[in-house]
């Protein structure tokens, strides 16, 4: 199978993200899994807090808790589409987060930089915005882990860890989703009734709205992701191919 510029579809890299959605679908429950849990909730922060500092607004604090829930503290300013644009940031933000990480992970294969980003991001997110210590001993402990496995890890391992990451952050995207905006009572707490209220659109079609945004973006950056480049420009190693030289 070919995209339209002649890239195909590359069954080794299909296969491994099989294999690492089934991993982290099949021990979703264990206690291992954990801090990537709270890894993606940053995300789903972070997006809220971005989305803040582009529409003119100021972050006061973020706050990280134990059962796998977050909040981002921060002032708005005044208007209808600054605060859309907040109120829409966190889902949609672990979104983009996960199709970024299959694209930079399977598509352009970007190995070290991919942690040595995230090390980066978990460290200025938890110096400038940490509101307790909880958030702030998960940040940077993580920074000091993606930093250490960016520098030391054999470059095998980094695939494997990078690929693991991207493949389920993707998943906990579309499963913040489902646990979030289709169980009823947790919608009426969620960012989508927030939006509700602003704009008398009901929570369950801005649950709709980001749900089919979500998917399709994923669903996208997993299809590029899976087609290897065509020959003639830059080539980059399929992850079979590259798998038996490590």
């Amino acid at each position: 199978m070919k995209t339209a510029s002649g890239a195909q579809l590359d069954f080794g890299r299909l296969a491994l993200l099989v294999l690492m959605l089934g991993v982290g679908w099949y021990f979703w429950d264990s206690p291992v899994f954990w801090p990537l849990k709270l890894l993606v909730v940053m995300m789903h922060e972070s997006g809220h807090a971005l989305a803040t500092l582009l529409v003119g607004g100021s972050v006061d604090k973020i706050h990280l808790a134990a059962n796998e829930s977050g909040s981002c503290l921060s002032r708005v300013p005044p208007g209808f589409l600054p605060q859309v644009a907040v109120y829409s940031g966190g889902y949609l933000g672990s979104a983009v987060a996960g199709a970024g990480l299959l694209l930079a992970t399977f598509r352009f294969q970007f190995r070290r930089w991919v942690l040595g980003a995230a090390c980066v991001w978990l460290g200025v997110m938890g110096v400038l915005y940490a509101g307790d210590g909880f958030t702030l001993l998960f940040c940077l402990g993580t920074a000091l882990v993606m930093g250490l496995g960016a520098k030391y890890l054999p470059g095998g391992a980094v695939d494997v860890l990078n690929l693991f990451i991207a493949a389920f952050t993707a998943l906990y995207a579309v499963f913040d989703l489902r646990d979030d905006l289709w169980n009823s009572a947790v919608r009426s707490r969620s960012d989508a009734a927030l939006l509700a209220e602003l704009t008398w659109v009901p929570a369950f079609a801005w649950a709709v709205l980001w749900t089919l945004l979500a998917v399709g973006l994923l669903a996208v950056a997993a299809y590029w992701s899976m087609h290897a480049k065509p020959r003639g420009g830059v080539q980059l190693p399929k992850v079979s191919a590259r798998a038996r030289r490590v």
